[in-house]
């Protein structure tokens, strides 16, 4: 794994998060409590911050990036699928961000939502909580029942069960 100083800022890590071998963190960025970034993610904090929230997980091949005017913040249990791209953006607890999925600046994702795989989030997009979006460009399509708002949480519990395994192998 790359962890690399980036100016005056180290990337800070918490003692029970998982961070892969092959995932790069450079500068101003932190994984919370019971975290974890998988295989050949980015996370790059050069000219802003980046916080991964805990028990939220950056999976294989994603990138996270800022602005200079923006962060990019994922708040708890945030389930951020594979070669998924959010640029200067925020995340609220208990979303899932499908694969291919790309969430540019400015847009904030509501609670206990779903962003479908592959869809593009404009820059400046306000997702209302519990929604359900799909598309390029991304769309509300419904909202989620509470049944599949509270499922949604069930992504980064299971990743959560995983990155105990991964720190339990060595």
């Amino acid at each position: 794994m790359a962890i690399e100083r980036y100016e005056n800022f180290t990337p800070s890590i918490a003692t029970t998060a998982f961070v892969a071998a092959s995932a790069d963190l450079i500068g101003r960025v932190s994984v919370g409590d019971e975290g974890s970034v998988w295989y050949n993610a980015t996370i790059r904090g050069d000219i802003n911050e980046i916080v991964v929230g805990p028990r939220s997980n950056v999976q294989d091949n994603a990138v996270l990036h800022v602005s200079e005017d923006l962060g990019t913040y994922l708040g708890e249990f945030v389930t951020v699928g594979h070669s998924a791209i959010l640029h200067a953006c925020t995340v609220k607890d208990e979303v899932l961000v499908g694969m291919g999925a790309i969430i540019l600046d400015g847009s904030v994702i509501g609670e206990r939502s779903i962003i479908g795989a592959g869809s593009l989030v404009t820059g400046g997009t306000v997702i209302p909580p519990g929604s359900l979006v799909i598309g390029s460009p991304a769309k509300v399509v419904r909202t989620l029942s509470l049944d599949e708002q509270a499922k949604v949480k069930i992504w980064a519990e299971k990743y959560i069960v995983q990155r105990r395994k991964f720190l339990e192998r060595a």
